[in-house]
């Protein structure tokens, strides 16, 4: 729990703290109509950020609604842990499905037990191993492609060697390059327009002919074209196969109860590990509704339209999440040097000249922590919402049934009580000897409870196997210091980050030269 010290900060208080204290207010500067709307659409990051100096829950208004957000970690904790009461739902859910469908990420929480049972085989700790080779594969050839000199858009090149890696693994092959292409510009037109509908919420105002509407249910269209072919494609074919989307498709609900993710520190001991957001349907597909069902009988496969969500949600999960944590791990390292001459020690030391392997992941503990330092200050999945399935009570406040509750991971990650000095990338906060000091729910870039991200430890072998590989070749520097700032849409992205590949032992640009870096 907390309370507001004297510059809005919240304070810490023991166990014995008199009862009643939390502090429970309305955002200040709303404006008739469109209340904090049009504060949130502009700079939500900052907006988001400065609500913790007026309350533990605060109320924010969206046009006619209100929505609650927590901004203490311990509501948050309270929140994520009682998936019945606080169910998925709210404005960003809500219009999540329209690219989702009902998915592991957006489905309501009485169908999500069958659907982790049918999903969980895929990321058993024995898959993730597998899957680890294909990602060392997949990273090494889109590595080789560099060419010392050369000018990239790191964030465009991490999206292609995530899809490259997430595509090998679904699917035991790449997408063709320009399809590969086209599903990420979809993506990201269809993103963009879920943050605005879920800030903006105009309902019928989204079903006009204007050109932003139009371009977003195109791209929504042939999302959902493709991933309907690669489906049918997989269940007409004679071959069998050893990928993610054949473990998916083959399994049934037996119906035993899903456990979760085994949990895994981040890179030492700590608190759970961190993982990604698990994101179908647009104009001329109906949008499965959010509406509970019960589980079918004993055995049952996924139907079709299940496998379509589940496919979507892995594609969006696993390519976006990823190649945004590792766009701004590169970032943040250029800005850092010293930490990156740490990185490049390590990788020197345990890699040798020779490409990363899975068995190789212990020893890169450096590199996981660089990798969780980056997820802290910069969580892809920056901002969620919970609604409330019947009355209950938060911060000693009542709620009544269908109150929209936000968590945003970015607040919470800027906590300077439970990180002191939030804004300095400190990869160190990770040792075993520190992360134990984090309070409970402070750390939630895969969120928690039974929702958690069913692909972190996919997410985290990934990112620390790319950046082994990467660091073990390529210093990646900036061709002029400018300050980056964080697009927050549906994910928070660093937008272009253009980078020059400078060859190790070779380097084209000198001494390396710290890079500003600024966060809201």
């Amino acid at each position: 729990m907390g309370i507001r010290g004297e510059a809005g900060v919240r304070a810490p208080r023991g166990p014995a703290a008199a009862p009643g204290t939390w502090v429970v207010s309305t955002a200040p500067g709303g404006v008739p109509l469109l209340g904090h709307a049009l504060r949130l659409w502009r700079r939500p990051l900052e907006f988001l950020a400065s609500m913790p100096a007026h309350g533990d829950l605060v109320a924010i208004r969206l046009g006619p609604q209100r929505v609650w957000l927590a901004c203490d970690p311990d509501l948050v904790q309270q929140i994520l842990m009682d998936p019945r009461t606080y169910d998925k739902g709210g404005p960003l859910y809500d219009t999540m499905r329209m690219v989702l469908g009902n998915g592991l990420v957006t489905c309501p929480q009485n169908v999500h037990r069958r659907q982790r049972r049918l999903a969980q085989p895929c990321f058993r700790p024995s898959r993730i191993a597998d899957y680890a080779e294909v990602m060392s594969a997949e990273i090494g050839a889109a590595v080789e492609e560099w060419r010392p000199g050369r000018e990239l858009d790191v964030t465009d090149a991490m999206m292609d060697l995530s899809a490259r890696v997430t595509t090998g693994v679904l699917m035991s092959t790449s997408l063709d390059p320009g399809l590969a292409a086209e599903v990420r510009a979809c993506l990201a037109t269809a993103m963009r327009g879920v943050l605005l509908r879920a800030v903006v919420p105009l309902g019928p105002l989204y079903k006009l002919p204007t050109p932003g509407n139009r371009r977003f249910d195109r791209a929504l269209a042939r999302l959902h074209h493709i991933i309907d072919q690669i489906i049918a494609e997989r269940r007409a074919g004679p071959a069998r196969h050893d990928d993610l989307l054949a473990t998916l498709l083959e399994a049934t609900d037996d119906g035993g109860t899903a456990t979760g993710n085994d949990p895994a520190p981040y890179g030492t001991s700590g608190p759970d590990s961190t993982s990604a957001p698990e994101p179908c349907p647009a104009s001329g597909r109906p949008t499965p509704p959010p509406t509970p069902r019960e589980a079918p009988h004993a055995k049952e496969p996924l139907t079709d339209q299940e496998a379509h969500d589940q496919l979507m949600t892995f594609l969006v999960a696993g390519i976006e999440t990823t190649a945004l944590a590792l766009a701004w791990t590169f970032h943040l390292l250029a800005a850092h040097p010293e930490e990156e001459r740490r990185l490049h020690d390590e990788v020197d030391t345990v890699l040798a000249g020779r490409p990363p392997a899975p068995a190789d992941l212990p020893r890169l503990a450096h590199a996981r922590r660089v990798v969780t330092e980056a997820l802290r200050m910069y969580p892809p999945g920056w901002a969620l919402t919970r609604v409330t399935t019947t009355e209950t009570t938060l911060a000693g406040h009542r709620l009544a049934p269908g109150s929209t509750v936000l968590y945003s991971a970015y607040v919470l990650h800027q906590d300077p009580v439970a990180f002191p000095d939030p804004r300095r990338f400190d990869p160190d906060r990770w040792l075993p000897e520190r992360a134990g000091s984090v309070p409970s729910g402070a750390m939630l870039p895969f969120a928690a409870g039974n929702r958690k991200c069913i692909g972190d430890h996919f997410a985290m072998t990934e990112a620390v196997l790319a950046l082994a590989a990467i660091a073990a070749r390529w210093r990646l520097r900036p061709p002029s210091a400018r300050t980056v700032r964080p697009v927050p849409a549906a994910v928070l992205s660093p937008g272009p980050l253009p980078m020059v590949c400078q060859l190790r032992g070779r380097p084209d640009g000198g001494a390396a030269q710290a890079v500003p870096s600024q966060a809201p």
